[in-house]
């Protein structure tokens, strides 16, 4: 019997959609705790510091891979989905912390990376031995042109051409990152069964939910059609440096494809074989990313939920920009639904990418948190950010990342929001490691260390904590609806709704005293949750950064 069919009984009567407005804190492995000493974090080290993370008031983790794999990709690029690399541990130290977050009241949510594997994984080495092997099909190939270049124009999101030459079959293969990640073929269904095979292997486990990588890349066009060029105007919005030729190509062919959904409704049938689990999707996409989050999760049969880049961009958020995107993705979607986040893994951290050269940034880090976390959808924390941890400075020596050496100097790559996590300002290394950490722990993060903030009442650690108990208490923060009220340049004012609660929110996101009209509408002030604003004759006023809350005519008590 599976650990998922012993607490199925159990589970039964619990709420299966616990997903719906669920605070997520993703942790990255490689730099979360190291427990052996051997510089690199281990799922003991992550069993061991769940506690806090359950202190934060979060509903579950999502633990990025920790799969076997030669890391050229830091395991995004897996080479046995079953696998546990050993630098993370074993399958016994991964039941112990599925053990210790469910005691905890934490879910568990794993990452899934399905577009590609590893070119050291058994299926491509099988694959690539011939034309007519039992795997032949599993990736896909394409002969050359007449004069051997490459089938297409398909552009590396890491860098130059998509396509890899391969001695022994004399064919290409599609790499969409890097060549050591050959794309699997999704048209081919036995592709799929195996993919769907190494998911209820988790879910056998205890997982409660996975997070798909690189969503939209699953499928391509057979076709194989040149990509045609983006309009300059298009590619200042993309979603890759300035110095990457991928921005210079409408990806029409190579992803986005249709085909997607259909097998998305493959996915959730599984899922619902395992009452209470869950799916989010990342959308890789700068242009049509909220509509193909709507298409993915629409219908009640595709995904749970997806998230976009659309908060990771270099662009600060501004009042017009929040609710354009949301009431876009509402009218979309339908009855989808959208995860938020302001950081991960990928990007610079916000604390640099948005507050660096403000007067205040600690102001501005509270009134981001406070506006996250009182959007319509679920959240994603990304391990650092609730103690406001800025986007480490690393010299090119120290890099890790292929994305940064690659593109140097002008992109650094993602190995400054990847350093280790300080839990001490006072231990070596942060408390991270009694080794040589893989990335240097930066020495600006040590003041900012998680023991110099537990008992600052003040420190944004508490204001997060604060805030993430404040929506659990609140319904309508968590699974309410949304509209918007109001226009402002500089505040962003809008309603909560659920089952006869209501809730009104504002928010002042620029760094000057600011009012808004309100109308005549009842409001009753929340106490402690209303220093930042005056509301007087249907105008409030907020402070620089203020935020405010308040309960409407109908709206239930605190």
């Amino acid at each position: 019997m599976s650990i998922r069919q012993a607490r199925r009984g159990a589970d039964a009567d619990k709420e299966t959609e616990w997903w719906r407005g669920a605070v997520i804190y993703q942790i990255y492995p490689r730099s979360f705790q190291d427990s052996n000493g051997d510089g690199i974090g281990d799922l003991a080290g992550i069993t061991r510091r769940l506690a806090y993370v359950a202190s934060l008031g979060v509903d579950a983790v999502w633990i990025s891979p920790f799969f076997k794999s030669p890391m050229l990709d830091f395991g995004y690029d897996i080479a046995d989905y079953r696998a546990i690399d050993p630098m993370f541990g074993t399958l016994a130290d991964f039941e112990a912390l599925i053990a210790e977050a469910h005691r905890l009241g934490l879910k568990v949510i794993i990452d899934q990376v399905y577009s590609h594997t590893s070119d050291r994984h058994a299926w491509f080495t099988e694959s690539r031995s011939s034309r007519d092997n039992p795997k032949a099909d599993w990736y896909v190939w394409a002969d050359p042109k007449p004069d051997g270049t490459p089938p297409n124009n398909w552009l590396s999101v890491f860098g130059g051409s998509a396509w890899q030459w391969d001695s022994t079959r004399c064919q290409y293969y599609l790499h969409n990152f890097l060549s050591g990640q050959p794309d699997l073929n999704f048209h081919n269904p036995a592709v799929q069964d195996a993919i769907l095979d190494t998911a209820r292997f988790w879910l056998d486990r205890g997982v409660d939910g996975f997070r798909l990588d690189a969503l939209n890349f699953l499928f391509h066009s057979r076709g194989l059609e040149d990509n045609p060029p983006a309009p300059p105007i298009e590619r200042l919005g993309a979603d890759t440096p300035a110095v990457n030729p991928y921005r210079y190509q409408r990806h029409l062919y190579d992803k986005n494809r249709p085909e997607v959904v259909a097998f998305l409704k493959r996915f959730r049938r599984l899922l619902n074989d395992y009452p209470g689990t869950m799916s989010i999707g990342e959308v890789g996409e700068s242009r049509r990313s909220l509509e193909l989050m709507a298409e993915y999760t629409c219908g009640g049969d595709r995904l749970h939920m997806c998230y976009s880049f659309d908060f990771l961009s270099p662009e600060p958020p501004t009042p017009a920009r929040i609710r354009g995107m949301v009431e876009r993705f509402e009218e979309c979607a339908g009855d989808g639904w959208t995860c938020w986040s302001f950081s991960n893994h990928d990007v610079m951290r916000h604390a640099s990418r948005w507050a660096a050269g403000l007067a205040d940034p600690g102001t501005y880090l509270r009134m981001l948190a406070t506006l996250l976390l009182s959007l319509k959808g679920s959240v994603c924390l990304y391990q650092g950010e609730e103690l406001g941890l800025t986007e480490a400075s690393l010299d090119f020596e120290d890099l890790q990342d292929p994305y940064g050496i690659q593109f140097w100097p002008a992109f650094k790559g993602r190995d400054g929001c990847r350093t280790p996590m300080v839990w001490s300002g006072e231990a070596p290394n942060g408390a991270f490691s009694e080794g040589k950490p893989w990335l240097p722990v930066a020495p600006e993060h040590l003041p900012l260390a998680v023991s110099n903030q537990e008992s600052d009442p003040t420190a944004l650690l508490n204001h997060y904590r604060t805030m993430l108990a404040f929506r659990a208490r609140h319904p309508e923060l968590v699974k309410g609806d949304i509209r918007f009220i109001g226009e402002s340049g500089r505040v962003l004012a809008f309603e909560r709704r659920l089952a006869g609660r209501a809730m009104l929110v504002a928010v002042n996101m620029s760094g000057e005293q600011a009012t808004i009209a309100l109308g005549t509408q009842a409001c009753e002030a929340i106490p402690g949750f209303d220093a930042g604003g005056r509301f007087e004759k249907g105008e409030l006023t907020l402070r620089p950064y203020g935020c405010w809350f308040a309960r409407t005519e109908d709206g239930g008590g605190e």
